[in-house]
């Protein structure tokens, strides 16, 4: 992890504002712009801000290429470092998104499954960069959380079932 280290004092060097007291790193093998794109045209309250070129060549590209990338994600501040291959992104972060109902929840599944991500299982999918995403109905979270014992097992039952939630099959489980 030595590329990273110099990686992260290069990015220190490189973005000289007052970051924010707590940003979210993600790692990309070059794509880091494209990606932040993608989430903002995709998710609302998000955006691309900054883009910094590396002040010089680095381990994983040349001075000049896209090194960081400031952005936005559902008003969450993140950064996209071009840390180059060898570090991919894991289920142990995702971002979850709580949707209103099934067209929202439609349409953030569709744009990152249909743009080249993977459906899994239980509302969660991946986007073609690898970053986890969980789409989460709030039915699906009201319905695993009731305190109605028996309404919550079958309502997480459902869920097991599912790749992309279906709020109407969350919300008959929830009734028995």
């Amino acid at each position: 992890m030595t590329n990273g280290c110099f990686l992260i004092n290069l990015f220190l060097y490189v973005v000289p504002m007052t970051p924010a007291k707590n940003t979210i790193c993600l790692w990309y093998d070059g794509a880091a712009e494209e990606a932040a794109r993608f989430y903002a045209a995709t998710f609302p309250d998000s955006s691309v801000g900054a883009i910094h070129h590396a002040p010089s060549d680095y381990p994983a590209g040349k001075e000049g290429d896209v090194l960081v990338v400031e952005f936005t994600v559902l008003g969450i501040p993140c950064i996209g470092l071009n840390g180059g291959p060898g570090v991919p992104h894991s289920m142990a972060f995702s971002f979850q998104v709580a949707t209103a109902d099934q067209a929202e929840t439609d349409r953030y599944w569709n744009a990152i499954v249909g743009n080249g991500g993977q459906a899994s299982a239980c509302g969660w999918c991946q986007d073609r960069w690898g970053v986890r995403w969980q789409i989460t109905p709030v039915a699906l979270t009201k319905g695993y959380t009731d305190p109605d014992r028996a309404a919550a097992k079958r309502v997480f039952a459902a869920m097991m079932t599912m790749g992309k939630i279906d709020v109407a099959g969350i919300e008959r489980a929830s009734r028995g």
